[in-house]
């Protein structure tokens, strides 16, 4: 096979669609940054350097729940989209029920050791006594909802599969911009106490946001199986 240069133009039609299936992706992981400085001057204000350092083990804590799980749904996102460009609506319904299961499975019993033995968490990464018992205190408000992120991700992952990127990144941006950051700020000027109202923000916001996915995804998803049913 030899390199032309007539074949390196870059088509747009092609280019465009996968910038768009991408673009989900990016802003989830972008937003990091934005999201953990807009939590961590929020708790320096109301709780000082205890509570920041608190909030960097639970951001850590929550990348083991975040990464196995987006990498397991990235792994059953191209036999989801193989079956649907093929036209099996069943066999795309048993692989998202599958990837959804599994997801589940992982999510909850991460939330469970979570809640069940935060301390086990926070030991790794400090000795200090002050910071563990804040951090195990903080770990299950922050992580009361983890347990609802094998939905969350398992749905949105499948809109890429199905090349549904309007929504997907409706869905990116939702969680993060639209929901936790103003949430952060917004519920210490209603809760006494302001801490624990910073960390309150995480499992508000996945609640609203799992639960909106959850609707769009059984709405989408079932017309998308009518279609295919239709066209075979």
């Amino acid at each position: 096979l030899k390199i032309r240069k007539k074949y390196l133009k870059i088509d747009f039609k092609v280019l465009l669609p996968c910038i768009g299936l991408g673009l989900a992706p990016f802003v989830m992981q972008s937003t990091e940054s934005i999201l953990f400085i807009s939590f961590n001057t929020s708790l320096l204000k109301y709780g000082g350097d205890l509570a920041v350092g608190a909030m960097t083990i639970l951001s850590s804590v929550m990348q083991f729940s975040m990464l196995p799980l987006i990498g397991l749904t990235q792994g059953g996102t191209p036999i989801i989209a193989f079956n649907y460009g093929a036209g099996d609506g069943k066999r795309v319904k048993e692989a998202f029920l599958l990837l959804l299961k599994l997801s589940l499975i992982y999510s909850v019993s991460l939330w469970a050791m979570a809640m069940l033995f935060p301390q086990i968490f926070a030991m790794i990464f400090t000795k200090d006594p002050e910071l563990i018992n804040i951090s195990v205190k903080a770990m299950r408000i922050y992580m009361a909802a983890s347990l609802l992120f094998g939905i969350q991700i398992s749905c949105q992952q499948t809109f890429i599969a199905l090349g549904n990127a309007k929504v997907s990144v409706f869905l990116a941006i939702l969680r993060k911009i639209v929901l936790l950051i103003p949430l952060i700020y917004i519920l210490p000027l209603f809760l006494e106490n302001r801490v624990n109202a910073v960390f309150l923000a995480e499992p508000v916001a996945d609640v609203i946001a799992v639960t909106i996915t959850a609707i769009l995804f059984m709405v989408e998803f079932r017309k998308i199986l009518r279609e295919l049913n239709f066209n075979k």
